[in-house]
């Protein structure tokens, strides 16, 4: 008999969206002390991402899981592991330059979903930051390719 693959077992969709507007009202409600970490082994770091509405040109924020390859900030496409891309990652493709807030201060960003070779690199850069089952196995859950996004300093891009 065939054996079934088990996929990692995530929280239920009800939980995650209940997890991302607490988070929110702790960062709101400390004025920024609460929320946002850097990356440690075995933890990924949350920044806080500033779009641009991709129909109505309004400024949005979302807080975000990331490490840092190099000056880079390295996040996913995810949403939940939910079939649809998350509103952040379709604002940062009609509007790519960006600002995130660090627990260390803020800092423009122009973003890009990583490709080939280096797509794979950083994709399996996740694993060191987190505890369980790899992004590999996470990422059957969905039919889709996950995006990976990299947030290069827009400083940088401009020398």
């Amino acid at each position: 008999m065939a054996e079934v693959e088990q996929l990692p077992k995530v929280p239920p969709r009800w939980f995650v969206r209940t997890a991302w507007v607490v988070h929110r009202a702790l960062y709101r409600a400390t004025g920024g002390r609460f929320g946002l970490t850097r990356p440690r082994p075995g933890k990924y770091g949350m920044l806080r991402l500033h779009t641009t509405g991709r129909r109505s040109g309004r400024p949005r924020a979302v807080i975000v899981a990331y490490y840092e390859d190099g000056a880079n900030l390295i996040t996913m496409a995810m949403n939940g592991w939910d079939e649809p891309h998350p509103a952040w990652w379709l604002n940062l493709r009609a509007h790519p330059e960006a600002v995130v807030d660090l627990p260390g201060g803020s800092r423009a960003v122009r973003a890009r979903e990583a490709q080939g070779i280096e797509r794979e690199r950083l994709w399996a850069g996740f694993d060191a930051y987190s505890e369980g089952p790899t992004m590999e196995a996470y990422s059957r859950r969905r039919r889709r390719r996950t995006p990976v996004i990299v947030l290069e300093p827009a400083d940088l891009l401009a020398s």
